[in-house]
């Protein structure tokens, strides 16, 4: 626990129905290991519906036992207020009308709201958006979204470490993320650096 003087670091993780779940999994399983951090995790029904689909998997199966879980539609959570302070809350992945639903600050779920709540609070908001091709309304979405605050952080994975498997890709991605968050880790082989 930590002391006063040093109040424990909260990051809320949210998964919606974009393809790509590998890389919550691989995002969770660092949070895992960081018993000094606290995690808060929202999922939606269709995130819920896509794990099963791609991993054969369902949130609970993500989370640590450590993760403290709401539901999707409890607009009483404690992300769903200001007051509660986080340091990030990352959209890992992030459908377009979840982004959609951001950009134009309508709140349908606790997603929604705490993302609101997150750039109303001037707090680092990453989206893990998951689409291909984009059309314009995608852009514009992209752009206000970013104009707002939001961190837009597409699933790009880049190859130049040269991945051995989808794990690799995933890992490094993750590794990036928790780079802008100033998270140590050791998911990701800079460039330059020499391979073991």
């Amino acid at each position: 626990m930590a002391s006063p003087e040093t109040p424990l670091k909260r990051y809320l993780i949210a998964v919606t129905g974009a393809s790509g779940m590998i890389y919550a999994r691989e995002l969770f399983a660092y949070f895992k290991k960081r018993p000094d951090l606290e995690v808060h995790a929202v999922c939606s029904a269709a995130g819920q519906q896509v794990l099963q689909l791609e991993l054969g998997l369902t949130l609970a199966d993500l989370i640590g036992p450590r993760t403290i879980l709401h539901a999707e539609y409890d607009f009483t959570a404690p992300p769903a207020s200001g007051s509660f302070p986080l340091q990030a809350m990352i959209i890992i992945p992030c459908t377009m009308g979840t982004l959609g639903a951001i950009a134009h600050g309508i709140s349908r779920n606790l997603v929604h709201r705490a993302a609101e709540v997150t750039l109303k609070e001037k707090r680092a908001l990453l989206l893990v958006v998951r689409e291909t091709p984009l059309n314009l309304i995608h852009l514009r979405n992209l752009t206000a979204a970013a104009e707002a605050g939001a961190t837009i952080f597409p699933a790009m994975p880049g190859c130049y470490y040269q991945p051995q498997n989808l794990t690799d890709l995933a890992r490094n991605f993750v590794g990036r993320l928790l780079d802008h968050l100033g998270l140590e880790h050791q998911l990701t082989r800079r460039w330059g650096e020499k391979r073991e």
